[in-house]
């Protein structure tokens, strides 16, 4: 690297560390600028992240070797990757894997020679109904075909500049879904922030609210615990990384419901006394970004987050910060590492996150449906929560349907759904079995289709595979 190039680099990574921070938490989101300007992060870059953070570029290396999306060396100016999850196998995805390879003359894991592609696999996109699907860049394809190969590469030769996103939201299948008829955001943060905080604690915990990303821990423990906590700075983390494979109902609740999951998150740092939260959203709902930073401006212009929310004497703001392409960051504590500049690994527990979470404060975790649930069950009231669903699981479930059925898509259930009743629903009557919870789930048999999708029967993060 030239001298001058050197230094361009230097004033650009100070420039981001002035602005985000100059701790190891800065360094992801640094990365992925380095990464995303120059196609990689190279040696010097980690020598002068290194600098700049205050930290070896042994410890650079060490995450960014940990991410998929990041790379030390050079790949090709358009990064094609395919999904190679259960879903888009069973839509065809072998195909599109030979004739990408046939027609840019290379393997999965090269680069062409002038530099322009470069194949990979990939894990869920989060596009399982609508598979196959490949993301060239930040550019999602859906429902690809072979024949469509050619024309991909060819618009990305012009520069991808008329590429318009599909419509990949969708609407919800189901007619008179429940969540999604809240009347109108802020309703349930102003009813929230006129309370005294133990009574919202009292409002999910007579709602029966429990986690809705699978394991299923009440709401209202949790916050309670790190409402407890003691501590001058304390954490709200919304967990946007649903890398579940068969998992893509956060794609529809970001796009369509972002300002009762933001009501939600501030709800929670009014009860639990934060003032900061972190929306971690994952690599591949990258393209989602700017239309979430857009809610968000607006809710600091209305006076919905800063210095006094609602004109309450409450002080709240949000962060949005990207995965890089790993998994297992879907797992609480993993997040947090990640978050916090370090690879994803899952920490041994205790401590908890809601004693010891981000940079060593309380922190409570909870997931993009959960803290929706949150802001409409403040706003109509824990007992019409109850009314929904099993007495040991209440309320409704959004559930991501793909695989073997005529009408895939993202579904609003409530709990204590049968199998069966949910096959009939979205065309799926022939299954022979079905795959519940992704790949950490259960495989149900035709025999035992009469089981409910409940936290006391069979457990979901939302992921629901119909293999024909």
């Amino acid at each position: 690297m030239q001298k001058n190039e050197q230094e361009s680099l230097r004033e650009k990574i100070n420039a981001m560390a002035d602005q985000i921070g100059r701790d190891q938490s800065a360094l992801m989101p640094i990365l992925q600028e380095i990464q995303a300007t120059y196609g990689c992060v190279s040696e010097e870059a980690m020598q002068e992240i290194g600098k700049a953070l205050k930290i070896s570029p042994a410890e650079v290396s060490s995450t960014l070797s940990f991410y998929s999306f990041y790379s030390t060396r050079g790949k090709g100016r358009y990064i094609i990757r395919l999904c190679q999850t259960l879903s888009c196998d069973m839509a065809g995805k072998d195909g599109i894997r030979h004739q990408l390879e046939l027609e840019l003359g290379i393997k999965f894991g090269q680069t062409t020679a002038d530099g322009m592609f470069t194949l990979e696999f990939t894990n869920c996109l989060g596009l399982c109904d609508q598979g196959p699907a490949l993301m060239v860049n930040d550019h999602l394809y859906t429902k690809v075909t072979p024949d469509q190969v050619w024309k991909i590469i060819q618009e990305c030769r012009h520069g991808l500049s008329n590429r318009h996103a599909p419509d990949i939201a969708q609407n919800l299948m189901e007619k008179g879904a429940v969540v999604t008829t809240a009347t109108q955001p802020y309703v349930g943060l102003q009813k929230a922030l006129a309370m005294a905080r133990p009574d919202i604690i009292n409002v999910l915990r007579q709602s029966g609210l429990k986690g809705r990303g699978g394991a299923g821990f009440p709401t209202a423990t949790k916050w309670q615990f790190a409402a407890a906590a003691q501590s001058t700075e304390k954490f709200v983390v919304c967990n946007a990384d649903e890398g579940e494979p068969g998992t893509f109902k956060d794609r529809l609740l970001l796009m369509e419901m972002a300002d009762f999951l933001f009501d939600g998150m501030t709800i929670a740092g009014y009860t639990i006394g934060a003032q900061k939260g972190l929306l971690y959203l994952r690599g591949e709902y990258s393209f989602m970004r700017s239309n979430l930073e857009n809610i968000l401006a607006r809710r600091r212009s209305q006076g919905f987050l800063g210095d006094k929310v609602a004109g309450f004497d409450f002080k709240f703001d949000i962060e949005i910060r990207i995965g890089a392409g790993a998994y297992v960051c879907g797992e609480e504590t993993a997040l947090i590492e990640s978050l916090e500049g370090k690879r994803g690994m899952p920490r041994n527990r205790p401590p908890f996150p809601v004693n010891t979470g981000f940079n060593g404060h309380p922190t409570t975790v909870n997931n993009v449906e959960t803290f929706i649930d949150v802001a409409v069950i403040m706003e109509k009231g824990a007992e019409w929560f109850t009314k929904l669903g099993t007495p040991k699981s209440t309320g409704t479930k959004f559930l991501s349907v793909s695989g073997d059925c005529r009408k895939p898509g993202i579904y609003e259930v409530p709990f204590g759904i049968t199998i069966a009743e949910l096959l009939a629903k979205v065309g799926g009557e022939d299954a022979k079995a079905v795959q519940v919870g992704g790949a950490s789930g259960t495989s149900v048999p035709q025999k035992d289709f009469g089981r409910r999708i409940a936290f006391e029967d069979v457990a979901s993060g939302g992921s629901v595979i119909i293999i024909g």
